[in-house]
């Protein structure tokens, strides 16, 4: 009873129900690490006793939980009304940039009528002065002259919305190769996909996947979904030539440019022309090497003055970010294995190599500010297109253990820890993604500061943000090292601190936010996400009436706060789907549990179910046995749903059967490495998918009025 007392003080679960019926218990010694992740001792009985006596003295004596939080237009919060008669709160607002300061702010708690004897008086406080929206300091004071400080979070009641219904395309940039790139999808290309789909097609958004900066080596880990900082992009996704000292770079300069751009040039010809995979490294050795003959040309006095600009505004985070780059080029990529002083970024040693290698950390400063630039290019292009949203950045759900973001913030990461997912009935041996969680009670006492600042760099140049496994805001799932993902537990967060953090910040960058909640979702989350206006994410396949009948389920009956797709990155291609590729592929790869036989036939049935209902619907008039008919009766049913938002995969339009990413597999397929392909497999460019005819006759579905009610 003491452990799972303690435990539940530190919001760590000691069970869970992977399904309604079910209740499985969390090992003891799971707990324990966990606890002991979070600084709290655990190990011993009396460990236990001395922990617990010290939580539960604190949690008797604080007259404020650690954050608070208001929504404009809600009665105050519990925690204030809670406070003794005569008590007073002072805040100190945030001086947040873009926003006018406010002056502190007092308040005091009275009582709201008059009670007999014996009875509590029900409480009421009343501000002097509404509290900005921000994330302010709140002190407490009680009349027997205790007192507390917690983060007040004044956040607005919801998050933008689209202005209007659209449909835009999704993407993995790297994939999308152009007659210009240099061996994958850069800036460039996405702000060329962005003017001409908004032109033309008259697309609203365009999401593409993280572009977090990754863990440098050879080989790179080529998942964007598990990147060395979360809060800097990745200069690979540079157009070398739209660097504006590019043109400036002279003799012998110019010449070795020259050598760089046919490489590069090779590098494109061996992907789309000869079955090559897309080799990030490769191509960043070529960038880098360019960026660096770019970079002696020196600044004119605008671009220099804007260049400090920046610099002033990241701040702290980007010359940490600058270093790590700098120690790992001299050191490796994984900082657990620098010399002793150097793993602290605040060490005397670490003081020390920031002046001996300055060029270097100057240079990676300066690509940071040049990729800021393309993004917001790529933005602006979108926009001036008239795309009601524009580029839909992504924010992956953690970052990798030996990267930049866990050296630089340290004291946010709970160390040893691992997120991933627990057993379920699709993976009955959990999963384990290698990402370390954030520390709760680090963010807390951060004032949620590495969270707002990453938050606020993505969405400085995005029209949207998509939020992967948005439940991880709310809780995850912490799997202990060297334990099988079996051996995990679930560790809450202060969800509504999060959440209002995350409005608060999309509020003031004007960006709608789009939740990746598929799969586990855990009860009341979805309706706290909808309830402050983030879209959630519904695909075709997945909605069926699992409350009734089980079978599709009806486009009106579709939720209208969400992204409306057929597919995603992590699942197969529409037409992958259709004609049961996807089950001979996972066959190949030897990922299948049952027979090929009983595979297809479940498959085939679950599609011709699908294709049945379409049918009925009146939304495949060109009659089924037409693979590229029903692609489009997929998305004609999409529009008939009141989806905010409809997302098509940019690999459906030219009828690409390869998924960027397969779970389950490593060296076994080639996950994303892929250029996109047409039906027959052969890679094509940015250039060919824009005068695709079967493009433009799906597109044509979506055009504004077109099918929809």
């Amino acid at each position: 009873m003491g452990l799972s007392r303690l435990a539940a003080l530190h919001g760590v679960a000691t069970s869970f129900s992977p399904s309604a019926d079910v209740t499985v218990s969390v090992p003891d010694d799971t707990v324990t690490a966990v606890l002991a992740a979070l600084g709290v001792a655990a190990s011993t009985p009396a460990d236990v006793r001395r922990s617990l006596a010290a939580a539960e003295s604190a949690a008797a004596s604080r007259l404020l939980p650690a954050t608070v939080v208001t929504w404009s237009g809600e009665p105050l919060p519990e925690a204030l009304a809670g406070l003794p008669p005569g008590a007073t709160l002072t805040v100190d607002p945030e001086h947040a940039p873009g926003c006018a300061d406010a002056p502190q702010l007092r308040m005091r708690v009275t009582p709201a009528r008059a009670t007999p004897p014996g009875e509590s008086p029900p409480l009421t406080p009343h501000w002097w002065t509404a509290p900005p929206p921000g994330v302010h300091r709140l002190t407490a004071r009680a009349p027997d002259h205790r007192y507390a400080t917690a983060t007040l979070v004044v956040a607005p009641d919801r998050v933008p919305q689209p202005p209007e219904r659209t449909h835009g395309f999704l993407v993995q940039l790297y994939s999308l190769l152009s007659a210009r790139s240099w061996g994958m999808g850069d800036l460039g290309d996405l702000a060329d996909l962005a003017a001409w789909s908004g032109r033309t097609l008259r697309n609203g958004f365009v999401q593409v996947n993280p572009l977090h900066a990754a863990v440098p080596g050879r080989p790179t880990d080529p998942s964007p979904y598990r990147p060395s900082s979360r809060r800097f992009p990745d200069p690979v996704h540079l157009r070398i030539e739209s660097v504006p000292e590019y043109g400036h770079v002279t003799e012998p300069g110019r010449a070795a440019l020259d050598d760089l751009r046919q490489d590069a040039a090779a590098l494109g010809e061996a992907v789309l022309n000869k079955g090559a995979l897309i080799d990030r490294d490769a191509v960043w050795e070529l960038k880098k090497q360019a960026l660096e003959l770019i970079a002696q040309v020196p600044l004119t006095p605008g671009r220099r003055a804007a260049y400090c600009d920046f610099l002033a505004e990241q701040g702290q985070a980007l010359e940490d970010h600058a270093l790590w780059c700098a120690l790992a080029e001299v050191h490796g990529s994984d900082w657990r294995g620098w010399p002793a002083g150097l793993r602290d970024p605040r060490s005397p040693q670490s003081a020390r190599a920031r002046t001996d290698l300055l060029e270097r950390v100057d240079f990676h400063c300066r690509l940071a500010w040049l990729t800021d630039d393309q993004l917001a290019a790529a933005q602006t292009a979108a926009r001036d297109a008239g795309m009601a949203v524009g580029i839909v950045h992504d924010l992956a759900v953690g970052v990798h253990p030996e990267g930049a973001d866990t050296w630089a913030q340290q004291d946010a990461f709970a160390h040893g820890m691992s997120v991933g997912a627990p057993p379920d009935a699709f993976n009955a041996h959990g999963q384990d993604w290698g990402l370390p969680p954030w520390r709760p009670d680090a963010l807390a006492a951060s004032a949620y500061a590495p969270y707002r600042d990453l938050l606020r760099g993505l969405l400085s140049h995005a029209g949207a943000l998509r939020i992967d496994h948005v439940m991880g805001l709310f809780r995850l799932w912490w799997v202990p090292e060297g334990r099988p993902p079996t051996e995990g537990t679930y560790v809450s967060q202060d969800g509504e601190a999060m959440l209002a953090v995350l409005v608060l910040e999309a509020h003031r960058a004007g960006a709608v936010v789009i939740g990746e909640d598929l799969g586990t979702v855990e009860p009341g989350v979805r309706e706290a996400l909808a309830r402050r206006g983030v879209l959630g994410t519904s695909v075709l396949w997945f909605e069926r009436d699992w409350d009734g009948t089980g079978r599709p389920l009806a486009p009106e009956k579709w939720r209208s706060g969400c992204v409306a797709t057929a597919t995603t990155h992590d699942l197969p291609s529409t037409a992958a789907r259709l004609t049961g590729d996807h089950v001979t592929l996972r066959h190949r790869l030897g990922l299948l549990t049952r027979t090929l036989e009983r595979e297809l036939a479940e498959d085939a049935a679950d599609t011709a179910e699908w294709l049945s209902f379409l049918a009925r619907l009146r939304l495949l008039p060109e009659g089924e046995g037409d693979e590229e008919a029903a692609v489009r009766a997929v998305h004609r049913f999409l529009l008939r749903t009141p989806a905010r938002m409809t997302g098509v995969w940019l690999p459906d339009t030219v009828g690409d059967r390869r998924p960027q990413n397969l779970p389950g597999t490593w060296d076994q397929y080639p996950n994303w490495r892929l250029p996109i392909a047409d039906a027959e497999g052969h890679p094509v460019t940015l250039e060919e998918i824009a005068a695709s005819p079967r493009l433009h006759r799906l597109m044509e579905v979506l055009r504004p009025g077109a099918g929809r009610p």
